[in-house]
């Protein structure tokens, strides 16, 4: 049978979740503040966190419904460091590629620009451009009309024309039936294209159809830039295929390229900037950790005669040291609470201001809770053993 003495000194986990709490209750305000610290460096780091899945997940509902299966094939330079130029009958080339779905292109006619009208001063040109295109291209680039329809069979052969949505909103158009000054002509707006995430070099044109464009411009049919879909487990395939199908002759003078890759690699800096802010985080994290090592130094000093009291009714080192261990770990888990949800608020509303999914995984609110427990029981540790050192006799008497 145990003697009294052990019996009296044993330490349910309740009572030592009681006694911490106690310690913690005992000075509010300067557990509030203590606690504070360590909610702003986990609110910094959840937040941070968040906003960059949550824009992470925007890039890829935007690339699924967009598809990553779009390559484009440009001309590049000749042997000779000249601007090389792609034959007029590449797209059909490129269309009996097998595993290609569909394909289409653009032409950039040069010294041909848009203006609102023909009073507009010639050197005003906005960096817009005009561009020959055909019915196609839309499905080609995933492009979607705000209003209007695109140029078909009957349109691209009159002078109508689809401009780009930052085209448009240069030329103060806003609704389809307009008329706008394309190379000493007037063309009637048919449509208006949304942003084109893929093809943002249409965001800024005025799209007009290539049999008018043969008829006032002289287009000599040879297109600038060749859009291209085809079945996802064949793109790389096409990829390699691309050059030579397009350009027999030269096709080193072919370059191609798939836009998705672009936003993915905006996604891989938007990730590397969330580094750099999650550093910042965690630097607040720290600061707030040698706020609680603070708090708890000074409770020790203050609660001597407590510690005093309870080392000379039986209460161990371990016991003493428990308790104030225990205290560290409760005030640093308030604040990384705190914190967390703060920081999925932040996330929320930044969130929902720019449209986005709110997208925070749960492993990163449960990691930034226990992390803030580890940083308290490190920041609780040299002051627990203090604590438990503390001579009884010699407490009681200070």
């Amino acid at each position: 049978m145990m003697p009294a003495t052990e019996r009296r000194s044993r330490l349910r986990f309740g009572d030592l979740l009681g006694l911490g709490s106690h310690g913690l209750k005992a000075h509010p305000m300067r557990a509030a503040l203590s606690a504070l610290g360590i909610a702003i460096g986990i609110a910094a780091m959840i937040a941070v966190i968040g906003i960059s899945t949550s824009s992470e997940a925007l890039v890829r509902e935007k690339l699924a419904s967009l598809g990553t299966n779009m390559l484009t094939a440009s001309a590049g330079t000749d042997f000779f460091g000249e601007d090389a130029k792609l034959p007029p009958d590449a797209v059909e080339r490129v269309r009996r590629i097998d595993g290609v779905e569909t394909a289409s292109w653009i032409a950039t006619l040069d010294k041909v620009n848009v203006y609102r009208n023909a009073a507009v001063d010639p050197g005003a040109t906005g960096g817009l451009t005009v561009v020959v295109g055909e019915n196609a291209l839309l499905d080609a680039t995933s492009s979607k009309l705000i209003r209007g329809s695109r140029l078909n069979a009957a349109t691209e052969r009159y002078p109508a024309v689809v401009l780009g949505e930052r085209a448009a909103q240069k030329l103060g158009i806003r609704d389809v039936g307009s008329s706008v000054w394309i190379g000493g002509n007037q063309f009637t707006v048919v449509g208006i294209l949304d942003r084109s995430p893929l093809a943002p070099e249409l965001d800024s044109a005025a799209i007009i159809g290539p049999d008018i464009a043969m008829e006032l411009f002289d287009f000599d049919g040879s297109p600038t830039t060749i859009y291209e879909r085809s079945d996802d487990a064949l793109v790389a395939d096409v990829r390699d295929l691309l050059p030579g199908a397009i350009n027999p002759e030269s096709p080193n003078e072919v370059k191609v390229s798939r836009p998705s890759d672009a936003l993915a690699a905006k996604n891989t800096v938007d990730q590397a900037f969330t580094g750099l802010l999650v550093g910042v985080g965690s630097i607040a994290l720290l600061v707030g950790g040698i706020g609680v090592a603070n708090t708890m130094v000074i409770s020790v000093l203050e609660r001597r005669r407590e510690i005093g009291m309870r080392r000379s009714l039986g209460a161990t080192r371990r016991h003493i040291r428990s308790q104030f261990l225990v205290e560290a770990m409760l005030l640093a888990a308030y604040g990384g609470l705190v914190g967390t949800v703060i920081g999925w608020l932040i996330t929320a509303l930044v969130a929902r201001a720019n449209g986005w999914i709110v997208a925070i995984p749960p492993l990163v609110l449960v990691a930034g809770v226990v992390v803030t427990v580890v940083v308290g029981a490190v920041a609780g540790v040299l002051p627990a053993i203090r604590a438990a050192r503390t001579s009884p006799t010699t407490a009681l008497s200070g």
